[in-house]
C-alpha cells in the first residue's frame, strides 16, 4: 500500500465520532490536532473530515512540520529521505 494511502487509512480508523445537542456529527482526529468536521449525517462527517485530514497532510509536508506516527506509519522518515 503507498505510504501515503496507508497513514490517511489509518489516521481514519483513528477517528472519533459523536452527535451534537443540534442533531449534527462531529468528528475529530485526536492525533492531527485541528482536524475535524460537523455535518449532518455521518457519512458527510466521514467525507469532510478525510478531505479535513488530506489538506492538513499537504500543508504539514510543505512545511516540513513533525507528523504523528499513525498506524506504524512514520512520514517523518519518508520526507527526511527525499
Amino acid at each position: 500500500m503507498p505510504i501515503l494511502t496507508a497513514f490517511t487509512s489509518a489516521a481514519m480508523r483513528e477517528a472519533k465520532y459523536r452527535i451534537l445537542e443540534d442533531g449534527t456529527f462531529f468528528g475529530e482526529i485526536p492525533s492531527c490536532p485541528g482536524v475535524w468536521s460537523n455535518k449532518k449525517s455521518l457519512e458527510e462527517c466521514r467525507e469532510e473530515l478525510q478531505e479535513a485530514l488530506e489538506g492538513w497532510l499537504i500543508l504539514k509536508l510543505r512545511d516540513r512540520d513533525q507528523l504523528p506516527q499513525i498506524g506504524g506509519v512514520d512520514l517523518n522518515a519518508a520526507v527526511a529521505e527525499i
